[in-house]
């Protein structure tokens, strides 16, 4: 009778799974930045250059922000006129249709650290 050894790694999975997660969610929310740069409004560019992105691992989210005293008022006025192509709610618009690329870039990273 033949024996066969198992060697479970589940807390080493786990931290992989976990670090590679986060890292799709900051590719993730560049991603959807980048997205959005292409929709806001533009006077002078400042506000287009405050975007950024974090994340909390903690409780595995991603954030994009634009960081200037007027941003949350540019994104929520639909009354306003913008250029061509820029718009308000500008973050919010992108996310559904960025939400297969979001994914996928998320579930890419996690596959690549299950092959290591």
């Amino acid at each position: 009778m033949s024996r066969a050894r198992l060697r479970w790694n589940g807390d080493a999975a786990t931290a992989a799974i976990k670090q590679a997660a986060a890292r799709g969610l900051l590719l993730s929310a560049e991603h959807v930045l980048g997205a959005s740069r292409q929709r806001v409004p533009i006077a002078e560019g400042t506000l287009e250059r405050s975007g950024a992105t974090s994340v909390d691992e903690a409780t595995m989210t991603a954030a994009v922000s634009y960081d200037t005293p007027y941003a949350a008022r540019v994104h929520e006025d639909m009354t306003a006129r913008h250029s061509p192509g820029r718009s308000a709610k500008y973050v919010e618009s992108v996310l559904p249709e960025t939400a297969g690329e979001v994914q996928a870039l998320i579930a890419a990273q996690i596959r690549r650290a299950l092959r290591s």
